[in-house]
C-alpha cells in the first residue's frame, strides 16, 4: 500500500503564501474594472434624473406654452422653476408653432451634462464634455 507523502510546515507555510500573493494579485486586477463600473453606473443614474427632470420641466412648459397670452419668457421662467439649480445655469429653452388655436406646440429643453454629473469616466476617453441633455413635449394650443 503506497501512502501519500505529507507536506511539512514549512511547505504548508509557502503553499499559504502563494496563495496569499495570488488572490493580491486579483484583487489588483479587478479593482480598478470594479471601481469603472461604480462609477460609470453613479454616473449615469445621475444622468438618468436630470433627464427625469427635464422631460417633466418641457411637460409643464408645454403646458404654460398652450395657453392664450403666454409669452416665451413665460414658458422659460416655468420651466427654470421646475428645474434644479445645476441645470438652470446652462439651459436653453424653445419654443415652435402654435400661433393659433388647435396648432400643435413644441417646447424643447437643452442643459450640458456636465451640469447633471460629474465627468467620472474622462480617465478612459468617456467624457461629458460638450453633450447635452435633451427634452422635447408637444400639446395643442387651445
Amino acid at each position: 500500500m503506497r501512502r501519500h507523502p505529507t507536506t511539512t510546515p514549512h511547505e504548508a507555510v509557502a503553499s499559504s503564501r502563494r496563495r496569499r500573493g495570488l488572490l493580491s494579485f486579483e484583487l489588483v486586477l479587478t479593482l480598478p474594472i470594479l471601481g469603472l463600473v461604480l462609477f460609470g453606473l453613479f454616473e449615469f443614474s445621475l444622468l438618468f434624473v436630470a433627464r427625469a427632470d427635464m422631460v417633466e420641466a418641457a411637460r409643464r412648459g408645454v403646458r404654460k406654452a398652450s395657453l392664450p397670452g403666454v409669452t416665451l419668457a413665460d414658458v422659460e421662467s416655468e420651466v427654470r422653476q421646475s428645474l434644479p439649480i445645476n441645470l438652470q445655469n446652462s439651459l436653453q429653452v424653445q419654443v415652435r408653432g402654435g400661433e393659433f388655436s388647435g396648432e400643435t406646440v413644441a417646447v424643447q429643453v437643452w442643459a450640458d451634462m456636465q451640469a447633471a454629473a460629474p465627468d467620472l469616466l474622462w480617465p478612459i476617453g468617456i467624457t461629458l464634455q460638450d453633450q447635452q441633455l435633451y427634452a422635447v413635449a408637444h400639446m395643442v394650443r387651445e
